[in-house]
């Protein structure tokens, strides 16, 4: 099987890394061509463009930072679909775009399958990330070797569109963990404590998170360094709220997020780190929210181990 990958960014290059050292015939391409070049130099092929690999590849993933680019990048590679191809979108995108986009490959005879990740970037090196998959069940079989390739926990979540709903559920879940996080720790070190003990107390109790474990971290270091930032989850948090617009629910924290964040971009720049939000308080209290011996990055200390499907539990 020969697998195109487009988008060799901070999660797009760490999943195609996946692919390519565990011996996938890959072909790849960026707006970037240094990040191609690198691809090049450790056994990759330049696949050129989009509509050059979907031509000669039997499937095509895309990791992109935006709808408009998914659209950029099916929309040039559609004439090249035919029976036999297959589109995975990893990136994070609007379930309603992903279906569409698929319907139109899906109409031309291929496959479309949006499948997501989760697990922050540290575990997308390793290969310990988790992704869900949107798609027909006979699809997802054919596409879950690649996807325990680049990840450990595999998720069949239903028809193509379902997994991009999940993502920006769990996204802004991890959005206001993170909110809540900073001002957990600013209102710790205004009362007096110990930041040390702080993180700790946290991290054995029922306040404990996957966000407080990772960021909470980063923030405490003071390099802030997910290698995620503000503009990404100002479009993520816009996406869940999509979501609830159509379903007509009326939501009160989401609203609110997005406010945080517009003021934090507005304050910091798109580009600022996402847990640089915890600056809005730590600017307002004159308070320096750091610790010593946290680390300055993530890094996923687990072995990379080959991923399964994890099975729904359903009664009887």
């Amino acid at each position: 099987m020969r697998v195109g990958f487009i988008g060799l960014g901070n999660i797009g290059g760490k999943l195609a890394g996946c692919l390519l050292r565990n011996g996938i015939d890959l072909s790849v391409h960026d707006l970037d061509s240094n990040r191609v070049g690198v691809f090049v130099a450790r056994g990759a092929q330049a696949g050129g463009c989009p509509a050059a690999m979907m031509r000669v590849c039997d499937v095509v993933i895309t990791c992109l930072p935006s709808p408009v680019a998914s659209d950029a990048v099916v929309s040039a590679m559609l004439d090249e679909v035919v029976a036999g191809k297959t589109w995975m979108e990893m990136s994070t995108t609007d379930e309603a775009e992903v279906r569409r986009l698929g319907d139109a490959v899906q109409a031309r005879g291929g496959a479309a399958v949006d499948c997501p990740v989760s697990g922050g970037c540290h575990r997308a090196d390793s290969g310990n990330i988790s992704i869900f998959a949107g798609c027909d069940r006979a699809t997802f079989e054919q596409v879950l070797p690649l996807l325990t390739t680049m990840g450990r926990r595999v998720l069949h979540t239903g028809e193509l569109g379902s997994a991009s709903i999940l993502k920006v559920v769990t996204n802004y879940l991890a959005t206001a963990n993170l909110v809540s996080c900073a001002e957990a720790l600013v209102v710790s070190r205004a009362a007096g404590m110990d930041l040390n003990v702080a993180y700790e107390a946290i991290r054995i109790s029922s306040g404990n998170s996957f966000v407080h474990e990772t960021e909470s971290q980063v923030i405490l270091n003071g390099s802030r360094d997910i290698s995620f930032t503000m503009d990404l989850v100002a479009k993520d948090i816009g996406l869940f709220q999509q979501v609830a617009d159509r379903a007509g629910v009326p939501l009160d924290i989401n609203p609110r997020l997005i406010e945080i964040f517009a003021d934090g971009i507005g304050r910091f720049g798109p580009r600022e780190l996402s847990p640089n939000i915890i600056r809005r308080l730590e600017e307002v209290t004159g308070l320096d929210i750091r610790a010593p011996g946290f680390p300055s990055e993530m890094v996923d200390d687990e072995p990379e181990e080959p991923g399964a499907e994890v099975v729904v539990k359903r009664g009887a």
